[in-house]
Order: C-alpha cells, then sequence, then structure tokens
C-alpha cells in the first residue's frame, strides 16, 4: 500500500487539485458578476455612473477570471495528465512537466494580482464615496 501511495500521490494529488481550482473559478465568475451587480445597483441607487477605474477593475478581474476558468485551467489539466501519463515517452513527460511549472507559475502570479484588485476593491465598498442620493433640505436654503 504505502508503495503504491508513493507512486501515485503526485498524480492523484495534482488530480484533487484540478479539481479544486475548476470549482474556485466557478465560484470566482459567480462573485464577478455579483460585484458588477452591485456596481450597477450603486449606480441606480446614487443616480450616478459608476467611476470607471472600479468599472474597469470589475471587468478585468472579470476576464482574467474567465480567461482562467476557460484557458488556463484546462491547459494545466491537459499538462498535468501528460506529466504523469505513464505510456508517454520521458521526453514528453518531461516537457509537459517544465511546461506544467512555468504555466503554474504565471497562474499563480495572475492570482496574487487578483487578489490584489479585489483588495483594493473591498476597500472601495467598506469605505464608500460621502455624496448620497437624498440630500437634506439645509442645503437649499440662502
Amino acid at each position: 500500500m504505502q508503495k503504491l501511495l508513493e507512486t501515485y500521490y503526485p498524480s492523484y494529488s495534482g488530480m484533487i487539485a484540478q479539481i479544486i481550482i475548476a470549482r474556485y473559478f466557478k465560484f470566482g465568475i459567480v462573485c464577478a458578476v455579483v460585484a458588477i451587480l452591485h456596481l450597477l445597483a450603486e449606480q441606480f441607487y446614487f443616480g450616478r455612473a459608476p467611476q470607471k477605474r472600479w468599472l474597469s477593475l470589475l471587468i478585468g478581474l472579470f476576464v482574467l477570471t474567465l480567461l482562467g476558468n476557460f484557458w488556463l485551467q484546462p491547459k494545466l489539466s491537459h499538462l498535468h495528465t501528460n506529466k504523469h501519463a505513464v505510456n508517454a515517452p520521458q521526453q514528453v513527460r518531461a516537457a509537459a512537466a517544465e511546461s506544467f511549472e512555468v504555466w503554474h507559475g504565471i497562474s499563480q502570479a495572475v492570482n496574487f494580482f487578483m487578489l490584489v484588485g479585489l483588495g483594493f476593491y473591498l476597500v472601495r465598498v467598506a469605505n464608500p464615496g460621502e455624496s448620497t442620493r437624498f440630500i437634506g433640505s439645509g442645503k437649499f436654503r440662502s
């Protein structure tokens, strides 16, 4: 049993990680849609257009999430499969392992920048602007 675990652990642990990451990207898409809807709801409630920097940040994060879900995740999954394929030649497995490491590093860097962007947006949502839709009557008296 120990020999089987030592032999197949890297492959199975990678497959489990791929499943979790795929669900993470789907959850990220849902969160991005909710954030964009929240920004649009603020627009309707406050009666003003959203600031372009926040809208572009959310759209950029949404696009990165879509790219990760529909392009990067399948690429990493394919490279992981080739990396651990027992019927593939050694050169193919070595090339897949090297390519997987590079793309995994790029994926982690993109995830870091997405977390930084989400942090900026969280600070913005936690500290709303001072202008409101309704103004007190004292402002109109001269």
